[in-house]
C-alpha cells in the first residue's frame, strides 16, 4: 500500500494483481470483457477484494456523467414477492457497483409522485412491474433505459421484458386439477389489470375448454384476505351445483377463500380444493398447507437487473421465461362424489 495512504489505492490494487491501472479501472467498472481476459479479472477483483479496495465511485460516476443507480419499481413494499425480488435485484447490482433504489407504486392511488426533483439525471436506469405501471410516466418520461417485468412483450415499453412462466404454472395446476377429477372450476381472480393476471385467465380458460363437460365460473376481488373472503363467500353462496375447485390468482386470495369456505361449513379438500400462486411464506402456514405455483422471486429479480445491465452495455438480454413449478400441498384431493 502506498506510504502514508489509509485506504488502498487502485495503484495499489494493480502492483498486487501485475496490471496496469487501466486494467484495473476496466475489471472494476465491468467494462473488460473483450479487453482483458477472464483470468486476469478474477485476479484483479481478488486483489481487489484481499486489500478491501473500494473504488470512489462518487468521483467516477462525476467524470463518467453516470450515477450507477437504478430505480426498482413495484407495487408495494407490504409484499413477501416483491422484496425477494429486490433482494435478487440487488445482489446483482452490487456485484457490478451499482445500487438500487426500491420505490413503491400501491394499487388504487394513482401514478406515484417522482422521487427526484429529475429522474433522468438521478437514475441510470428503471426497472417496473406492469403491476406499478402508471408510475413510470412520471418517473421515467422517455429517457431512461427501462426493464419490465412481469409485461406483455408484444407490448411492452421497456427495451427488455423478463417474465416467469406464469402461463406454464396454470396449465401445472390445471392439469393437476383435471388429473384429479375436478369439472366445476371458481377462478378467484385478482382485480387488478395487469397483463400478468390476464394471462391467468386466458390459460385456465384454454386448458378448461379441452375437456368435455367442464365449466369456469369467475369471482373478482382485490388482493386481499378480507376482500378475497367477501367475494368466495358470495360465489359458494350462489344458487347452481357448487364448484369442486377453486383456482386463486395469489396465496393471499386463496387464505381468504379458506376463511370463507370454512364460514360456510364446507372442507378443504373434501369438499372443495384449492390453489394458489406464488408460493409465500403463507402457503404453508394455512392448514391444510397450500398447493400453489413456486415462483423464483429473486431470480426474477437477479434477471430483471442482468437484463438492464445488458441494455445498458448494448448488449442483448437473456430470452426465455423463467421455469415455475407446481407445488403439491394437502389442499387438493379428489371431488367428492355428492
Amino acid at each position: 500500500m502506498a506510504r502514508g495512504s489509509t485506504r488502498p489505492t487502485s495503484r495499489d490494487v494493480a502492483e498486487a494483481a501485475g496490471v496496469s491501472q487501466a486494467a484495473v479501472s476496466l475489471v472494476l467498472g465491468d467494462k473488460w470483457r473483450g479487453r482483458v481476459s477472464e483470468p486476469t479479472a478474477h485476479r484483479v477483483r481478488e486483489a481487489a477484494r484481499q486489500l478491501g479496495y473500494r473504488p470512489n465511485l462518487a468521483a467516477r460516476n462525476l467524470r463518467l456523467g453516470h450515477t450507477r443507480t437504478v430505480l426498482l419499481v413495484v407495487p408495494a413494499l407490504t409484499t413477501e414477492f416483491f422484496a425477494s425480488v429486490y433482494t435478487g435485484a440487488a445482489r446483482i447490482a452490487a456485484e457490478h457497483g451499482f445500487g438500487v433504489v426500491l420505490y413503491p407504486s400501491p394499487q388504487g392511488i394513482g401514478p406515484a409522485r417522482d422521487p427526484f426533483a429529475s429522474a433522468q439525471a438521478a437514475l441510470d436506469g428503471v426497472i417496473a412491474s406492469s403491476m406499478a405501471a402508471d408510475a413510470l410516466t412520471a418517473i421515467r418520461g422517455d429517457q431512461l433505459p427501462l426493464v419490465m417485468l412481469d409485461s406483455d412483450p408484444e407490448g411492452s415499453l421497456g427495451a427488455a421484458t423478463v417474465n416467469l412462466d406464469i402461463t406454464d404454472g396454470i396449465r401445472q395446476v390445471t392439469e393437476h386439477l383435471l388429473t384429479l377429477g375436478h369439472r366445476r372450476f371458481l377462478h378467484l381472480a385478482a382485480d387488478v389489470p395487469s397483463w400478468t393476471f390476464d394471462i391467468r385467465a386466458r390459460e385456465l380458460a384454454t386448458r378448461t375448454a379441452t375437456v368435455p363437460g367442464t365449466t369456469v365460473r369467475t369471482a373478482r376481488a382485490p388482493i386481499t384476505i378480507e376482500d378475497a373472503r367477501t367475494a368466495t363467500e358470495t360465489a359458494l353462496s350462489t344458487p347452481g351445483p357448487r364448484p369442486t375447485a377453486l383456482v386463486c390468482d395469489d396465496d393471499k386470495l386463496a387464505a381468504g377463500a379458506y376463511k370463507a369456505i370454512r364460514r360456510l361449513g364446507l372442507r378443504i379438500p373434501e369438499d372443495i380444493s384449492v390453489t394458489g400462486l406464488d408460493d409465500l411464506a403463507l402457503a404453508t402456514a394455512i392448514d391444510p398447507e397450500l398447493t400453489t405455483v413456486k415462483l423464483d422471486a429473486e431470480l426474477f429479480g437477479e434477471r430483471g437487473m442482468q437484463a438492464l445491465l445488458a441494455v445498458l452495455d448494448g448488449r442483448t438480454p437473456q430470452e426465455g421465461d423463467i421455469p415455475v413449478q407446481l407445488v403439491v400441498r394437502g389442499s387438493t384431493a379428489p371431488p367428492s362424489a355428492s
